[in-house]
This record gives C-alpha cells, structure tokens and sequence, in this order.
C-alpha cells in the first residue's frame, strides 16, 4: 500500500499553528518551547547546586532515612505507635490526625456556615443580627489568634483532673482534654454494625424517592416517621436477636489524671473548635450569596404550592444555588486542610508538626520531608476538589444544566 507524502492541506496547518501556538501562530509555539527549556534548565541548577551544597555539608539525600527508628513519642495516635517505630510511621501517625481534624473541622464547618447563612437571611430581626456579628468577628480575627483562644483562654482555664465537671459520672471536662466511656465490641457487634448500615441506606434512599416523586407527581410523602422507624427498630431488633452489640468502659479517676476510657486531648478539640467556627464564618458568607443568587419568585412559587419556608428552601432554593455555592466551598475546605497546619502553635501532633517539624529536626533532611509534606498537601487538596467536582457535576446533571 503506497503510502500518501503529499504536504497537509493548508487549512489543516493552519489549525494546527493556530492549537500550538494561539493567535501568534508559530512565534508563538517557538516562545513557548524556549519558555519551558528556561524553566527545565532553572530546575537542573537548583537540584545540581542543592546536590553539590548536600555533598559539602557531608548529609545524605534520598528517602533511606524514612526506614530509621524515630525515637520520640507522639501525643495523639489513632493507629499503633511507639518511639522504637520509623519515621515511616510517624508519617502515618501526622498524617492520620491531619485527615482527622480536617475531615471533623469540614462536616463542623459546613453545618454551623449553612445555620448562620440561614440565620442572616431570616425575617427574624434578632437572629439575622446575631448571624451578621458572627460573621463579621468570627471572619476578622486572625486564626492563630483563635486557635491561641481557644486552647488557652477556654480550655486552659477548666478545672485540673480532680475538679473536674462531671456528667452522670461518666463523662468529665478538664484541662486535661474531654474524657468519656469507650465502647467494647461484644457478641453481637457484628449484627448490629449491618442492621445500622441497612438502616441508614434506607434512611438516605427514602427521602430521594420521595422527592423524585414529589417532582413527578406533585404529591408529598411524609418520610420521617419510617426514617425514625428504621433508625431506631432494625438495630433494636439486631439487639434482640444477637445480642448486646458493645459495653462501655467508664473513665475512673486514679491519682492525677483518669484511667479508662477514651480521651480527647485539648490540642485537638481546640483546632477544631477554631478551624470550624473561622471556616464556617466564610462558608456562611458562600450560601449566603448563592441563596440570593436564587430569584425571589422561587420563594413565591413554593408558598403558592403551599410549601412552608423551609420546604421551598431546602426543595427548590438551596438546590439551585449549589451550583453558585459549590466552587467557592471547595476553596473553603481546601482553606481549612491547609490552615490545619497552625496546629504546631498548640503542640497538636498534625503532620506538619511531627513530619517537618521534628522529623526533620532530627534527620536534618530538609528537602526530602518538605518535598514528602508539600506533595500530601498537594494530593489532599486535589482529591478534595475532584470530589466536590464530581458531586458538581451530579448537581447540574440533575438539574438539567
């Protein structure tokens, strides 16, 4: 089969300049090509000058350090740890408690931002002034400030161990942290771990047929009472069959400090306590401005259906406005992800503060744990917008955009 030499048209050349190079045609592409050997030469100078100032300092580079014993305690583990572990599981450690505190800051955050919204929105006169000061403090202190607030002008001034406030002898508040029961998997855990997972999968799909055919039929279905139903009977019901699912063990107070149960220290409730009501601060702004983004004959349109106000937010108004609320919320959960690293300023053992703090302290390797550190913040922030991208583009599917 003989093969075709002859030149392109010129009109696919043409398009072709015009996809490399934009409006400047070939300069364009020849400036972009120089631009990027620029950069690709940069680069080779720094890592050629940090390799050679490495070699001079007599330091090792590469990740074999990764593999060395740590040597240090960690305050807050959610997974095994001990001083005789590596650097590898230290990393592990700081990057579980900054997962932990920016997925527990963000479902906070969200929650109290989309009350104070509503809050500055309603005709209540006291309450919309009660939201708007809120949001205007809470937005205009710095965070450091309040992250310093919280940790030591609310729970550095509770009670010592010995006085602290108690709840029904079970649950005490402390300078020491919170401290309540810990539940302890018995018999028949496993049968009430699939009656709950059944249980609330129908509590989620009920409500979304409901309001599928409330569009399509125009009749309302009262869901609440099978919701509560479910909720409430199936693991009843797995109790009764199974048996008792978990015990609790009670803290007891032994000497200085309790002994039993589990233990949330004040590092970590005071950084979620601050990166929560500073976020939420802005979030609230966000569904704000996206709610009035809605026209007002929405609004109209539910009361003649006979919808009360809540009814035709959550039905009609909010779920027309996640399209404007969505990005500007992702910016938000980003925010607080990264604005999880002020924990050192409290000694909360993040990743930031174990990892390129003391790890890098004690290995003296700079480029490799900043690297390590900059790239999970990089992939954290990147998966978090492709998720809030996803659940976008299920929004404006569903709404027909």
């Amino acid at each position: 089969m003989a093969i075709d030499a002859r030149p392109p048209p010129p009109q696919f050349v043409a398009k072709l300049r015009r996809a490399l190079g934009g409006r400047s045609g070939w300069k364009g592409l020849i400036a972009q090509v120089l631009f990027v050997a620029v950069l690709c030469w940069i680069g080779y100078e720094i890592v050629d000058n940090a390799r050679d100032n490495l070699a001079n300092q007599r330091i090792a580079s590469g990740f074999g350090f990764m593999s060395q014993t740590a040597g240090f305690g960690v305050s807050q583990t959610l997974i095994p740890y001990q001083e005789s572990d590596s650097y590898t599981r230290v990393f592990l450690v700081g990057l579980v408690n900054t997962l932990l505190v920016s997925a527990v800051g963000i479902v906070i955050a969200t929650v109290i931002g989309f009350m104070v919204a509503l809050g500055r929105l309603s005709p209540n006169w006291l309450i919309s002034r009660i939201a708007g000061g809120y949001v205007e403090v809470v937005r205009n202190l710095p965070l450091l400030f309040q992250i310093l607030f919280w940790y030591l002008a609310v729970l550095g001034t509770l009670p010592a161990p010995r006085q602290s406030v108690s709840l029904l002898d079970s649950f005490f508040l402390s300078n020491r942290g919170i401290v309540v029961p810990r539940p302890v998997g018995e018999a028949g855990l496993d049968g009430f771990l699939v009656a709950v997972l059944i249980a609330v999968t129908a509590a989620i799909a009920l409500p979304l047929y409901a309001r599928r055919r409330l569009f399509a039929t125009g009749k309302p279905m009262r869901v609440w009472p099978v919701v509560i139903g479910l909720l409430i009977g199936l693991p009843l019901v797995a109790v009764a069959i199974f048996g008792r699912p978990f015990s609790f063990e009670v803290p007891v107070l032994r000497g200085f400090n309790f002994a039993g149960g589990s233990r949330l220290p004040p590092e970590f409730v005071a950084l979620t306590l601050a990166l929560s009501t500073y976020t939420a601060a802005f979030i609230a702004e966000v569904v704000r401005a996206g709610i009035l983004s809605v026209h007002k004959g929405q609004m109209e349109a539910g009361a003649s259906l006979g919808l009360s106000r809540g009814q035709t937010l959550r039905l009609i108004v909010i779920p027309q406005a996640l399209r404007v609320i969505l990005p500007p919320l992702t910016n938000q959960y980003l925010n607080l992800t990264k604005n999880s690293s002020l924990a050192v300023a409290i000694g909360y053992p993040d990743l930031f503060s174990v990892f390129a703090g003391t790890t890098l302290s004690q290995t003296g390797q700079a480029i490799e744990v900043i690297a390590i550190t900059m790239g999970v913040y990089l992939l954290i922030s990147l998966v978090t917008s492709a998720l809030m991208s996803l659940y976008a583009w299920r929004i404006n599917r569903s709404m027909g955009a």
